[in-house]
């Protein structure tokens, strides 16, 4: 199965944000995107899976919930390695790696609070 995933997340700092997608779960920055000479969205990638980190304008209130009801990521990683990587760089994780329905996964949030599910393609 070749799965792929693109989300597009806005975020409260993009640069703290960009930051802990690239050390927590080793995410890369594909592109930056500015205006008027200011960064405002950062696409990045992690295998087949691509997200833009977009900087929230404040249109909505500063302090407005983000990231409730989220799941995100499937991955062909070693899903207890990623864990490790991530607890390495700070990350809180809310559940260990464990079984679940078939996938090894783990799941842990964001800066923002975005709720993400790291786990392997289901086993046959």
């Amino acid at each position: 199965m070749n799965a792929y995933l693109s989300a597009s997340l806005t975020v409260k700092d993009v640069r703290t944000s960009v930051a802990w997608y690239r050390d927590v779960l080793g995410f890369t920055v594909s592109q930056e995107h500015e205006r008027g000479g200011v960064l405002r969205a950062v696409s990045m990638s992690a295998g087949a899976a691509a997200i833009l980190v977009s900087q929230d304008d404040g249109a909505k209130g500063a302090d407005r919930a983000k990231g409730e009801g989220i799941s995100l990521m499937l991955t062909t990683e070693n899903v207890d390695d990623l864990a490790t990587q991530a607890k390495a760089h700070g990350a809180t994780l809310d559940s260990e790696p464990a079984d679940m329905g078939g996938r090894r996964a783990f799941r842990l949030r964001d800066p923002d609070g975005f709720r993400l599910t790291i786990a392997t393609e289901r086993r046959a």
